[in-house]
């Protein structure tokens, strides 16, 4: 009897199949202005950790419901024709939300890898979460 795939699995496989970012190549991209950060952590996490600056805040589980156009909770910010990278603490949840995106029809949409833990470790700025 075949058990499944672990998350850990499916983590890897998502980011064979999707565009994986580093934290300088994020900034780069923002600097520009022509991308949206999308975090997709939970509202707890920053409330604790901050947020990094401008970036829209969509927690993973209403992500789907956001990106679809036909849904009442849809997001402006979730637009197929603009730049998205996504995030969350540690690169795992935004990887498999990024391949989810992708199964959406989203084709400029990338992740941070590594997450805001890297992004921080690398000195990057950070910012108080405010409601």
């Amino acid at each position: 009897m075949k058990e499944g795939k672990s998350a850990t699995d499916m983590v890897a496989e998502a980011k064979q199949q999707v565009e994986n970012l580093s934290p300088d190549q994020v900034e780069a991209e923002l600097a520009k202005g022509n991308a949206t950060l999308i975090d997709i952590r939970e509202s707890e996490e920053l409330k604790q950790y901050g947020k990094i600056a401008g970036s829209v805040h969509a927690p993973r589980g209403m992500l789907e419901f956001y990106a679809d156009p036909a849904q009442p909770y849809h997001k402006p910010e979730f637009d197929k024709n603009s730049r998205l990278i996504l995030h969350c603490a540690s690169g795992s949840r935004s990887a498999l939300a990024t391949a989810t995106l992708n199964k959406m029809g989203y084709r400029n949409v990338a992740h941070l890898d590594g997450g805001f833990k890297a992004w921080r470790e690398c000195g990057k700025s950070v910012e108080q979460h405010e409601e």
